[in-house]
């Protein structure tokens, strides 16, 4: 369940990589009084399919999967988000509840903006507006970009195309090797439309090829240029 915490807006809003960066001084402080953080446990749903939004989520701490439920109820994850980026902002601005579920893949704190606030503020910046439509575009891309891999590439490219995804998203640990982030077997089926069977299966045949090592849930590339190759094959 969440958790009430005490966080620094700041490290959301006045974030460089924020889009509520390029606010004004006013606006910031206006946003800063007019938002919540909560705390979830990895595992934990922040938000779920059929849920209204409240305002605009921001991550500020953690990993978030956001995944669809297909037939049987398997998942299908749609996406995969990191600090500070938002979440379910989709539905908030087509005044639609939300169509997919978030869950904390780590620990997380999520922060939310009051959604009249957020309108208000936009209705006086245009920059403001014109960055959340171009993150809108740079989305609806990259899932149409998705959408041609999942149904036209065979197993072993999808899965390649998703490590590299998950290693451009999140980028590498300390041994610049190491994907950042640690998905069950199931989780990366999920994210590459695939059982979790063939996505065992497949990884040890990359681990066999030379091309990534696995420890747990860690996962090393240790051929990057055979694995985007591996990918453009399809």
């Amino acid at each position: 369940m969440m958790q009430e915490r005490n966080y620094n807006a700041d490290d959301c809003i006045d974030n460089p990589k924020s889009v509520l960066s390029i606010l004004t001084p006013k606006e910031k402080e206006f946003l800063k009084q007019n938002y919540t953080c909560a705390f979830y446990k990895k595992g934990e749903i922040i938000f779920k399919e059929g849920d209204k939004p409240l305002g605009l989520m921001i991550l500020a701490e953690g990993k978030v999967k956001i995944f669809k439920e297909g037939v049987g109820g398997r998942e299908q994850i749609v996406r995969m988000a990191k600090p500070v980026g938002f979440i379910g902002y989709r539905a908030l601005f087509a005044e639609e509840n939300h169509t997919a579920t978030a869950v904390a893949i780590e620990d997380c704190v999520s922060c939310i903006v009051d959604k009249e606030s957020v309108f208000r503020v936009m209705r006086s910046n245009a920059d403001l507006s014109m960055s959340i439509i171009q993150s809108f575009a740079s989305e609806l891309g990259f899932s149409h970009a998705r959408t041609v891999t999942l149904t036209q590439k065979h197993i072993r490219g999808r899965l390649a195309e998703s490590l590299i995804f998950l290693k451009d998203t999140y980028g590498y640990e300390d041994d610049n090797k190491t994907i950042k982030i640690y998905l069950s077997r199931e989780d990366v089926a999920n994210l590459s439309n695939m059982t979790t069977s063939n996505a065992i299966r497949t990884l040890s045949t990359f681990a066999q090829e030379g091309v990534i090592s696995i420890d747990g849930r860690k996962i090393r590339i240790l051929d990057l240029p055979k694995l985007e190759r591996i990918s453009d094959l399809g």
